[in-house]
Formats: structure tokens, sequence, C-alpha cells
């Protein structure tokens, strides 16, 4: 949500400084590119979820304007009892089984309004509302025999949580033992005929959140399932959900060990190398998360990467250094200016710009971005990044 928005990773969002904007998001699609744009260019539009791991919240800020009225809200939901209150207020088990009937007897779209009605006066369910649609998503898949399927009716509030669940709800159905020989057909319905469009990402995406599921939070298990898909864009799609579920941990509903405040690239640096670079990709908004919002520690810590994977790595940071100021110019310059060599601060304009272009899917503020810098040579890098990354659009 942005400026109070953070989600879609490209939505939702922050503060303090983070933000992003999420279910609102005009619809970019990418429906008839033959040469399909790189999973990152997806990636950004999801930025929101990893603004909030950066500033250590669990829960997207969201500007009521984009939720509908609690007036939308079907009559027949009423017939569910609604016991989530008193000693039940904070039990997710409640919730859980709350929406799953909801969901199951009333319906996907009665569900949504509901929580969009209770988002806006009850904290807890601010606080959960990502799992919450996990739980829709979930009970949705029950009705459907593919995800395209189950799709249609997706919504994406609270960071694209339904499309996750989703997946989680039949890749649960298919089991651990019979995933790796059908996991490759799982999301065939939804890659369209001439290209790859943000459905594909999010259910190919959405794999990588079920592979974790079904194994646990085995980080390098569900990667290996993710091996199994055919194409290396699809494979590093549902690898950035396995990364993304790693690192969006709080405690209640989701846990890791697979992240090490004391050695703040891991897992990324034990990860396969096909992998690296995804992990990468998204690291620095755990470390910023760890180690208090400190830009320049974050910068060090980048520079300790192994050469390959360090312009990633600067550029993951330029992304959250963007998100954190809400794209403002000043702010995003300036932290992309503590990097002490060419590499950190070039690499760190090269992610800033591209999450400008997500965020506002526009090239006027990355331009004004870029002519910020009095150095013509991070400017014309700014510019040309900003050129071809906004010809994806």
């Amino acid at each position: 949500m942005r400026s109070q928005f953070l989600f879609l990773f490209a939505a939702v969002t922050v503060i303090t400084g983070i933000g992003i904007l999420a279910f609102s998001l005009p619809n970019v699609q990418y429906e008839h590119t033959i040469s399909p744009p790189p999973p990152e260019a997806f990636l950004g539009r999801f930025r929101g979820e990893l603004n909030d791991v950066a500033a250590g919240n669990t829960q997207p800020t969201i500007v009521t304007s984009t939720i509908k009225a609690a007036s939308s809200t079907r009559a027949s939901a009423a017939t569910i009892k609604w016991t989530c209150a008193g000693v039940n207020a904070t039990n997710f088990d409640c919730y859980e089984a709350y929406y799953t009937k909801l969901t199951t007897n009333v319906g996907i779209i009665a569900a949504f309004d509901d929580l969009k009605a209770r988002y806006l006066k009850d904290g807890y369910i601010v606080s959960q509302c990502h799992p919450l649609t996990h739980v829709i998503g979930r009970a949705a898949s029950e009705k459907f025999a593919t995800p395209g399927e189950a799709y249609k009716f997706g919504d994406s509030f609270c960071w694209s949580g339904y499309y996750h669940g989703v997946l989680e709800g039949i890749i649960g159905k298919i089991g651990l033992k019979n995933l790796p020989a059908q996991i490759d057909g799982i999301c065939a319905s939804i890659k369209t005929k001439d290209g790859f469009s943000f459905d594909y990402y999010n259910c190919v995406h959405g794999l990588g959140h079920g592979a974790m599921e079904i194994t646990q939070d085995e980080l390098f298990d569900a990667l290996a399932l993710c091996d199994h898909l055919t194409g290396t864009w699809e494979q590093l799609s549902c690898g950035s959900g396995v990364f993304m579920e790693n690192i969006i941990v709080d405690g209640k509903n989701h846990i890791t060990k697979y992240l090490k405040p004391s050695d703040p690239l891991y897992p990324c640096d034990a990860s396969p190398d096909k992998y690296k670079n995804t992990c990468y990709l998204m690291q620095t908004s755990y470390m910023l998360k760890v180690n208090g919002r400190d830009f320049v520690q974050t910068f060090k810590s980048c520079s300790q990467v192994e050469a390959a994977y360090r312009p990633t790595c600067y550029q993951s940071l330029g992304r959250d250094a963007s998100g954190q100021s809400v794209s403002n110019v000043s702010s995003t310059d300036a932290i992309c200016l503590m990097g002490t060599d060419d590499e950190g601060r070039s690499n760190c304009v090269i992610g800033a710009v591209k999450d400008f272009i997500s965020y506002f899917h526009s090239d006027v503020q990355a331009k004004q971005f870029c002519n910020s810098f009095s150095d013509q040579n991070l400017a014309r890098t700014c510019l040309d990044t900003g050129t071809a990354y906004y010809s994806v659009f």
C-alpha cells in the first residue's frame, strides 16, 4: 500500500517508511509478451510484503479508501456466527475456522467483503490479514480442480495471500509423495497462449509458498520441488515464493529455522547457485529488519557477498531504499550515496529506479530520481536502466 500502502509485491505499505500499493494497483498486463519479462518484473509488484519485513511490521498499513464499504457484505454471511471475541479475540484458530466456514458455505467474495469490513476496526485482523487470506485461498481450493478456476474469483487484498493459499490447498490435495511428478502441470491452465501473465507468475510463485507449506518450511526441500518445473523462468519464480515465505516470519504463523541474525546472508550463501540471485533479491529486507534499518551496515553486508551476486544484493538494497521512503527522490538518493564504491552506489540506483517504476507505473518520477544525481555516470546508469525496465510495462 504505499504511503501507507504496502502489498502486492507491488503494493501495500508501510511505514515509517516503507511502502507500496497492493490490492488497488492498476492492472499491468503481460499477456502478449512473447519473450517473458524476468520474474523480477513481477516480483516488484509484491514489494510491499518485503517492505513490511524490512520495517519489522507484521501487517500492511492500508489506505481505507481502497477498501469497499462494509455494506457490500452479503447478507447471507450473517448466517455464519462470529465467535472470535472475548477470550478468542486473538485466537488465530478461531479466525481460521470462521473464514474457512464462510468461504465454504457462503463464498469467496463474501469472505473478502467480511475481512475488509472487519479490517477497518479489528487490530488483530490487521496483524493477521495476510495469513487469513491464505485461509480463504485454501478453503477456495476445495471448490475447484485447478488454480486457474480459483483465480477467476481471486482478490489481491493483503499481499495476494489468497493466490498463495489456493496453491497450498491444491498442493496439499496432491500430497508430498505425488508432488514431484505433478508439480509441473499445476499452473498449465493459467499460462497464456502467447506469453506470461501476472496470474501465471502468481501461480508459479505460489508453488514456492505451497512447497514450503507441504515440507513444513524445509527450505532446501522446497527448492528441490521447484527443480521439477520445466523452464528456468518457472524454477526461479517458484524459488521466489520459497524465499519470500522464508523471510515473512512473525513468530506465529510464519516460523523458520533458515534465517540467522548472526549471519544476515543466510540462507542465500548456502543455497544452490541457480537460486542465489533470487534469494539475494529479497534478503536485504531481512537484513534491515535485524539491523534496525541501518543502510550503512546493509551496504557493508552486501559487500561481503560473493562477486557474482553482489550487484543483486545492492539492487535489493536500492529497492528497499525506495520503499522505505515511499519512493521519495531526495531520501532514496541519499541512501544510495551511502555506498562506499561505484558498484554499491550504481546497483543501489538500479534497484531503486526499478522500484520507482514498479510503484508509480510510470517513468516520470523515475526520471526525476535519476536527474537528482550530480554524478553524471550515476544519472546515466539510472536513466538507461529506467528506460529498459519501463519498456516491459
